[in-house]
């Protein structure tokens, strides 16, 4: 619903200070494995979640780590037990009195020990994306590094999805990758029936982005009873912009940023945008100040509520619509100060006919810009 403009979002990707990335082994369960990531843990001084989400069997997986690793303290704790003695259980846990706590998914959420760095998880097959996820989160958040298993029983023995859900979590370790494997878990899993035929109505009939347009005035209408979808100009122009390589590297911060200046609707939102490519990036090069040029003539456009801008053979008409938001003796005004270079067409009466001739890229779209302004 947020790819669909319904609910904003916003993303955090910048870690805390001192936090590093957390290595993630994803592999068939192996007892030798498992004892020497709990060796490898305890002897830095550090501590263990192993979880296994099974309340049944979960003093046998107690035992059985017990004579892996017979020189280790385990306790248990499940959703289970009295309220005393699960607090009792993870204040010991807390202040050190043991090495291993054997649980189940009850420590997914509030739970913060910065001394505890390696997360074993059995059979990680049975978890979804998002909840792998929150689990790996358990450990890491100190200024160690911080280790998480995941194990399955047997390659034969799961299933192609569950398979892919695993690599998902494998592949993403890097820090603030949680908007990544969200992305990963909706491709995964399918985004439902949000853009399905009973929810949505026939998308393909009228394609993707028209339908996203649609959506977007019928949301706006909901807002205000009184909204009036605003006519989207048509715009073809012998030049364009770009955002070049040595700019912004980052593919998504790219694409980000050619989003946000598609979407300005206003100056001032304009004047912020930027302000704030400028703030993240340095000085504006001409690439990019062509496609915020084209940004602002849009603006300009919609203020007049002109239905098209061509330009051909260095001629640029301006089509106006029926009921332009244009004021007659301000036309007036402008086709006398412009010396022959604005004219109406004869044959057209709602079309302006700028006259730019060999003029340069900026300076050609700085003409544009005036000449719309000046009727605004």
């Amino acid at each position: 619903m947020s790819l669909l403009k319904i609910r904003d979002m916003s993303l955090l990707n910048t870690p805390p200070n001192n936090r590093h990335p957390i290595e993630t082994v994803v592999g068939e369960y192996d007892p030798y494995q498992i004892a020497e990531a709990i060796r490898h843990e305890v002897a830095r001084g550090g501590q263990v979640f192993f979880l296994h989400n099974r309340i049944e069997t979960l003093n046998e997986t107690r035992i059985r780590l017990e004579h892996l690793v017979p020189e280790v303290l385990i306790d248990t704790a499940h959703g289970q037990m009295p309220g005393e003695k699960l607090e009792e259980v993870m204040h010991r846990f807390f202040h050190g009195a043991f090495h291993v706590l054997v649980s189940t998914t009850i420590i997914e959420n509030g739970i913060d020990m910065a001394n505890v760095n390696t997360i074993i998880i059995d059979r990680a097959d049975m978890y979804g994306v998002s909840q792998l996820y929150q689990l790996r989160g358990r450990v890491g958040r100190s200024d160690r590094v911080a280790y998480a298993y995941l194990f399955y029983p047997d390659a034969k023995d799961i299933t192609e999805l569950a398979m892919k859900r695993l690599e998902a979590i494998s592949d993403f370790t890097e820090l603030g990758s949680g908007f990544k494997i969200a992305m990963k878990d909706l491709e995964i899993r399918g985004a439902g029936n949000l853009l399905g035929k009973d929810q949505s109505g026939e998308v393909y009939a009228v394609g993707y982005d028209l339908y996203v347009r649609l959506l977007d005035e019928a949301i706006r209408n909901l807002e205000n009873e009184k909204y009036e979808p605003e006519p989207e100009p048509l715009l073809e122009l012998e030049y364009t912009g770009f955002i070049p390589d040595f700019y912004v590297d980052s593919p998504q911060e790219k694409m980000e940023l050619y989003k946000k200046i598609a979407g300005v609707r206003e100056k001032e939102e304009l004047d912020r945008l930027k302000h704030e490519v400028t703030d993240r990036f340095g000085p504006i090069p001409a690439e990019i100040s062509s496609l915020l040029a084209l940004a602002e003539i849009r603006i300009l456009c919609r203020e007049l509520s002109a239905l098209s801008l061509r330009e051909k053979s260095g001629m640029v008409r301006v089509e106006l619509g029926k009921l332009a938001n244009i004021n007659i003796d301000r036309v007036v005004q402008v086709l006398k100060r412009s010396k022959g270079l604005i004219k109406l067409d004869p044959k057209n009466p709602n079309v302006l006919v700028l006259t730019t001739g060999n003029l340069g890229l900026s300076e050609k779209s700085a003409f544009i810009r005036e000449k719309l302004a000046a009727l605004v």
